[in-house]
């Protein structure tokens, strides 16, 4: 796996602070593992940082039987540790120290008890005896563990006998392959070899570590019994000491370790994963606006536009018919934004939310590795139970505001309506007067006509004609208008519909690929 690596560099400060970030951004979506082991490191980090940095603690650490500890009495010129034969001796680690002043905090942080002042040169070298790596005591196993994980400096002691062995290249000089700057791999006990086959024995070590990912690591050959190559690992120590860099370079190593195991899979480059706006604008609206009885709504919209104005501009004799039929929107509980009436999502409707919401997710997902897709595709769904009632008040808002004030038109056509009535009732009054002069035998009223129709003849039918007509006419312009209202409506209830849309599934979608794009950024600067 190749992590993304940044031109310019990072200091060890802001590599822990992106560490920290891109441990808390993987929380619930990588391995727990991970991202406490990540944890770890930051806070080991921030409590290596606040001890002596003028000591270098540096551990040996062997097999049984690889002679560390006759080599920890060679370096040290004491006879501090036990050297056994045949069974571990070393339970808990201890500590050689040139020049201790201000070495203890830093001793009591990595809890070595066993402390020893020498005499030398080496000022500020912490050198640890550690307990058997592959002891049959589980103490010792975890003793070895927890320094190997806090030391500045590791200098693996190995016997011609067993420096093949898994056990060692697996569970350790692997996983520390990222460690090479602040590691050391001695094969002691050379003088145990003929002489030909020391230079065989080192260069085949040599690729073993190659192997595990350490070339270029030191690697010395030395025996403890005779002191050949002591001096050589002595000058070796004594100069990392010297630099006092150990620690910082220790640190950087867990960290662009700990981003490793975070970085579970090789993902594209930081920035190309987002939602695809064809699945927002067309199918993932289409289906909610469907689920949500868009149609309907529209319908009652124009519906309701054309109940309106037939009821106000109608041929006022029936006009009050209509006023007995329910508006449709209000029918609907549509007219006030309160919570409608539409009838419920069919399973076919429903289904095709769903399939949208997955094609979302999936789209998003697309360019996003496992397991961080998952918690991409589940953001897609992440507020899908609110979709309903947030729809339905979509719906509710938008068409509210279509009963408005009535049309001017509308005045004036009804205006004249009850002009056309008013016709009618002066020739329907004219023509009883008449009838009732008639019955009586009394003189008649002078009747004008146009050409040979009398007026108040004219009046009655004319009005009730022109009534019809007028009333004719308006449903006309009340269809049309009706229409145009229906399209306002569709507008801007798509409208709403993807602006639900956005809120609970392409925001919630979006933030988990912002957090992904931040946590791969945070990693690439914790590598670096």
């Amino acid at each position: 796996m190749k992590l993304p690596r940044r031109k310019a560099e990072v200091s060890l400060d802001d590599r822990l602070e992106a560490l920290a970030e891109a441990a808390d951004l993987a929380e619930g979506r990588l391995g727990q593992e991970a991202v406490d082991h990540s944890r770890g490191v930051v806070a080991r980090a921030g409590a290596r940082r606040g001890l002596s940095l003028e000591h270098t603690a540096v551990a040996l650490a062997g097999a049984t039987g690889s002679g560390k500890s006759s080599l920890f009495n060679a370096l040290s010129g004491t006879e501090l540790a036990t050297v056994g034969v045949t069974r571990p001796t070393t339970a808990k680690a201890q500590a050689a120290l040139w020049g201790p002043d201000g070495s203890g905090a830093l001793l009591d942080w990595l809890d070595v008890p066993l402390r020893h002042k020498v005499e030398g040169d080496a000022s500020g070298l912490i050198l640890l005896d550690l307990p058997d790596h592959d002891s049959i005591e589980l103490s010792h196993r975890r003793e070895v563990d927890r320094l190997v994980a806090a030391v500045d400096l590791l200098v693996w002691v190995l016997d011609p006998q067993k420096y093949a062995d898994a056990a060692v290249h697996e569970r350790y000089l692997g996983p520390l392959a990222r460690h090479r700057d602040v590691m050391v791999v001695v094969l002691n006990q050379v003088d145990r070899l003929p002489e030909r086959s020391v230079k065989r024995c080192l260069d085949d070590l040599r690729g073993l570590l190659a192997a595990d990912g350490l070339e270029g690591v030191p690697v010395l050959g030395v025996s403890a019994r005779t002191g050949e190559g002591v001096p050589e690992l002595r000058a070796l120590l004594d100069r990392q000491v010297s630099l006092r860099r150990a620690w910082s370079s220790r640190l950087a190593a867990d960290v662009a370790s700990a981003a490793s195991a975070l970085w579970a899979d090789a993902p594209p480059a930081p920035g190309q994963a987002a939602v695809p706006e064809v699945a927002v604008n067309r199918t993932l609206t289409r289906a909610l606006a469907q689920a949500a009885g868009v149609p309907a709504a529209v319908e009652a919209v124009a519906k309701s536009h054309r109940h309106r104005s037939i009821a106000a501009t109608g041929w006022p004799v029936t006009r009050w018919l209509r006023r007995l039929r329910p508006d449709p929107l209000r029918r609907l509980h549509l007219a006030k934004g309160a919570r409608s009436s539409l009838p419920a999502a069919t399973v076919v409707e429903v289904s095709a939310v769903d399939t949208a919401l997955r094609d979302v997710g999936a789209a998003a997902s697309a360019s996003v590795p496992e397991p961080w897709a998952t918690a991409v595709r589940h953001a897609a769904r992440s507020r899908s139970e609110e979709l309903k009632d947030a729809l339905d008040r979509t719906v509710a808002a938008a068409t509210s505001g279509r009963v408005s004030s009535a049309p001017r038109w509308w005045r004036v056509a009804g205006t004249a309506q009850w002009l056309t009535v008013a016709a009618m009732a002066a020739g329907a009054i004219w023509l009883l007067v008449r009838f009732a002069l008639d019955y009586l035998m009394l003189p008649g009223l002078p009747t004008p006509t146009v050409g040979r129709a009398p007026w108040p003849t004219v009046l009655l039918l004319g009005g009730a004609l022109a009534g019809v007509l007028i009333a004719a006419l308006c449903r006309v312009f009340a269809w049309a208008g009706g229409r145009r209202r229906a399209r306002r409506a569709a507008k801007a209830l798509r409208a709403g519909i993807e602006q639900v849309a956005g809120e609970l599934i392409i925001a919630p979608t979006r933030d988990e690929l912002s957090r992904y794009t931040r946590f791969a950024d945070r990693v690439a600067v914790a590598a670096s």
